[in-house]
């Protein structure tokens, strides 16, 4: 009889595992953005640098944690759609002949890419929906922002 018992504890402990590594993501702009919402289309554009540029001429740079980071696997599986192992040279290739601004930034944390969004102008960024500070601005992605039904970006 312990055997049903050791099952029943051990999918408790994975399906626990699995909301914890699940995230709900945001996207925000910096403040001076003049964008408000976003197409999913329009955002993997972005996120993948085939978009230099915003409607009044900033360039565009989006900032983000490793999408390759086991906690990250909601943007790597919904905007890059590329195993890990092809996502750094998909980056480095976005990033070729742009060093003063480069259309992909990796940072180490979530708090770090909000600071970087906020002092970046014609920046965006995803982070946990959690980091988000008053510096930036979020934006609706379709019609929706985080945690309202229908999110593309939520974790579950």
């Amino acid at each position: 009889m312990p055997r049903p018992r050791v099952l029943a504890l051990a999918l408790v402990i994975l399906s626990t595992t699995a909301l914890v590594t699940a995230k709900d993501m945001a996207l925000i702009s910096n403040k001076s953005n003049h964008v408000q919402a976003m197409a999913m289309p329009d955002l993997i554009k972005i996120c993948r640098g085939q978009t230099n540029r915003w409607a009044d001429g900033k360039p565009v740079s989006f900032i983000t944690r490793d999408p390759a980071a086991p906690d990250m696997r909601l943007v790597l599986d919904k905007i890059y759609a590329v195993p890990k192992d092809q996502l750094k040279a998909l980056i480095d290739s976005a990033n070729h002949g742009r060093t003063d601004h480069p259309a992909i930034l990796v940072l180490d944390s979530d708090e770090a890419v909000v600071k970087k969004v906020e002092s970046t102008p014609g920046a965006v960024g995803l982070v946990d929906v959690y980091s988000i500070s008053s510096g930036v601005t979020i934006l609706r992605l379709g019609s929706k922002l985080p945690l309202e039904p229908g999110y593309p970006l939520h974790g579950n």
